[in-house]
């Protein structure tokens, strides 16, 4: 670690083999260089470290930006700020931090162009850095090195100073904020991004991003029902300006209203005093400011409470109405009777106010939607359709309003597991991952446990993997660094260390776009020792399973690093860890053990079986096959961990030649 905070990893002959400065994070510390093509991105959020929406890039043609960008597929948006240093006789070249906090780029001519003001950090000892933070902002902070305060930073300049209005300047992507969010500036000029009312966040635990429209619209319904059943919630001063379908050159407002009224398709019509718009969802780009003069009008259901009020809290509310009325009627009776009615009365208020009161802390202590067993019931239409069977239980398809949601009932939990059950439900409601299956929510009531999760369209990338059709190797090696960043996370950045215990193809889900989720960690504490998939007492399914199992040693971590090399080994080669095999004809019927011979006898075509794309990247399936290898060696300590795996699967540091392993026959008896 150098004194300018360089971390560098140096060979025995004095090589640099790998160095921080090289590869950025979200974050640029004084004395650090970037040349043409850099890609840094900032955080998800405060507390999410993985890869968030925006980005810096010093650009092949010289000019350095800041622009959004979709996670799913890195597309890069359009820049909501540009240097404009691509003069074709003088580009831009690099982009320097030097010691003083002077942020340049250096053009090819040893010219220099500001990207902040000069000398913002007064003189003094102090530390600097420039930070791509999660709201998409780039601030130059600095803070004494004297400080006692390590979280008090300074700002010395930002940009851009209205990210709201900067990045409405392109008509792709959210925004600043989440689709239907609304973006305003605080005082300090930093975004903050609302759900406005009629709308409430995707995702509790992410602010920023989207929100969910409550009004579920009904096409099939009379334009006679229409005013008895809709009205609007009015917003002033917003506006989402590239959501329009229609626009009327003239009208009242109340003519403005109707028209959306009785459009199905109009979730919001604005009007500005003189032209009527009518959006669309999904709303981007929303913001609220002074200057924005027109109204918004929002659907909502009359019968509905058209705010982000809590369900329980309206229940609650409709509770003490009854109890006030009832009291009310008794007031006419004898005083020996009130008193006993009133009495009565009280008391079954007090228990009904203290079961809702559970019930709610039940929700905010997990930061979870909870459920009754009843309405998973008529979800799931009484557990009809049936998605998948697994070690802790049964998958049915469900739906959630207009939502299709996963759920998962239980049935292997272990004896008196009640408090263990709630621990765990607590431990995944914190983790939120890009590779995780997302829990939406929870029951437990009576015996019956059930975790309510995101449904995943594509199912099972065990069905990706073995079916009549070869996927391609761009997504196989997509699927496999997913799988390694969501494990990495479960074992390293998670609050509480979570260790999956049964990785395999089955366990790994993919979404829409083929981005791989892996679901039923932190739940292998519930599961019954007696109920493992291998019948010997151990958790885990055979042919994944870590040789430490077998030998009454201590797990760790590295029991799921075992298991994602036989899973990479199966990506790699999209066939399965054990293989069924005829009598007399055992060769290659262990995968592990085939991998290692046809990586050991450069063969490799035989291995993927004459994938021309793989083989095609020669270099990236070596990598892999030699990753695999290194994961599945007999001593734990031998395996590398998944934030390596990470590195070696990204082609940041080289993999070295793995040993040969021989714990195959062992695992797999």
């Amino acid at each position: 670690m150098n004194d300018t905070g360089n971390f560098v990893l140096v060979s025995n002959d004095s090589r640099n083999l790998w160095e921080s400065f090289k590869s950025p994070s979200d974050t640029l510390l004084p004395t650090q260089v970037m040349n043409l093509g850099f890609v840094m991105n900032s955080k998800m959020s405060r507390t999410n470290f993985s890869g968030g929406r925006f980005q810096l890039r010093l650009l092949s043609d010289g000019n350095l930006v800041l622009n959004g960008r979709d996670i799913a597929s890195d597309v890069a948006y359009n820049a909501y700020y540009v240097s404009g240093t691509n003069d074709s006789s003088n580009i831009g070249d690099q982009l320097i931090l030097d010691a003083n906090g002077y942020l340049y780029i250096l053009r090819k001519n040893g010219q220099t162009f500001d990207v902040g003001p000069r000398e913002t950090v007064p003189s003094g000892d102090y530390y600097i850095r420039a930070t791509l933070d999660f709201d998409g902002v780039f601030t130059l902070y600095y803070r004494a090195k004297n400080s006692v305060d390590n979280t008090s930073w300074s700002v010395a300049w930002l940009e851009p100073e209205n990210i709201c209005a900067a990045m409405r300047a392109d008509n792709v992507g959210s925004g600043a904020c989440g689709f239907n969010s609304v973006c305003r500036l605080d005082g300090a000029s930093r975004p903050i991004c609302e759900c406005p009312k009629g709308f409430s966040l995707l995702d509790p635990n992410d602010p920023y991003g989207d929100c969910k429209f409550n009004f579920i619209p009904n096409c099939n319904e009379k334009e006679s029902d229409y005013e008895e059943n809709i009205d609007f919630i009015e917003l002033a001063n917003i506006n989402w300006p590239f959501a329009d379908y229609l626009k009327l050159l003239s009208g009242s407002m109340n003519e403005c209203k109707e028209l959306c009224l009785y459009d199905c398709f109009c979730a919001v019509a604005v009007y500005d005093g003189t032209n009527c718009w009518k959006k669309r969802l999904p709303l981007a780009h929303g913001w609220m400011n002074d200057t924005e003069l027109g109204r918004a009008f929002v659907k909502f259901r009359k019968n509905e409470l058209p705010s982000n009020s809590p369900t329980q809290f309206r229940e609650r509310t409709k509770g003490q109405k009854t109890v006030i009325t009832v009291v009310s009627a008794l007031l006419g009776s004898s005083v020996f009777v009130n008193v006993i009615l009133v009495g009565a009365i009280c008391l079954g208020f007090v228990l009904s106010y203290k079961k809702s009161y559970n019930q709610v802390d039940k929700v905010v202590e997990t930061n979870l939607t909870y459920f009754s067993y009843n309405e998973l019931v008529e979800a799931t239409n009484a557990f009809k359709e049936q998605l998948g069977k697994g070690s802790f239980g049964i998958v049915f398809k469900g739906t959630l309003g207009t939502k299709s949601v996963a759920v998962k009932k239980l049935t292997t939990l272990v004896e008196d597991g009640d408090k263990e059950f709630k621990n765990e439900v607590d431990s995944i409601a914190k983790t939120h991952h890009r590779n995780l299956v997302q829990l939406l929510g929870y029951c437990d009531e009576g015996q019956q446990r059930l975790l309510v999760y995101e449904y995943m369209s594509n199912g099972t990338l065990a069905t990706f993997l073995f079916g009549d059709k070869r996927p391609s190797w761009e997504q196989r090696s997509n699927i496999a660094l997913g799988v390694a960043k969501g494990l990495a996370y479960l074992h390293e950045e998670c609050s509480t260390q979570i260790i999956h215990c049964d990785i395999k193809p089955q366990n790994i889900l993919l979404d829409d776009n083929y981005n791989p989720k892996i679901a039923d960690f932190g739940l292998a504490k519930l599961l019954k020792m007696n109920e493992s998939r291998t019948n010997t007492g151990i958790r885990g399914t055979k042919g994944y399973v870590a040789p430490e199992w077998f030998r009454n040693t201590p797990v760790t971590t590295k029991v799921d690093v075992y298991s994602f090399g036989v899973l990479l080994l199966e990506i790699v080669t999209c066939r399965k860890s054990v293989k069924e095999y005829e009598s007399g004809n055992e060769y290659g019927a262990i995968l592990t053990d085939w991998a290692w011979d046809c990586f050991h006898d450069k063969t490799l075509d035989a291995l993927v079986g004459n994938d021309l794309e793989a083989l095609d990247d020669h270099k990236r399936l070596t990598a892999f096959v030699m990753v695999g290898l290194s994961c599945v060696q007999e001593t734990p300590s031998m395996r590398p961990t998944m934030r390596n795996i990470i590195q070696m699967l990204e082609g940041v540091v080289d993999v070295n030649e793995p040993p040969c392993a021989y714990p195959f026959s062992i695992a797999s008896n």
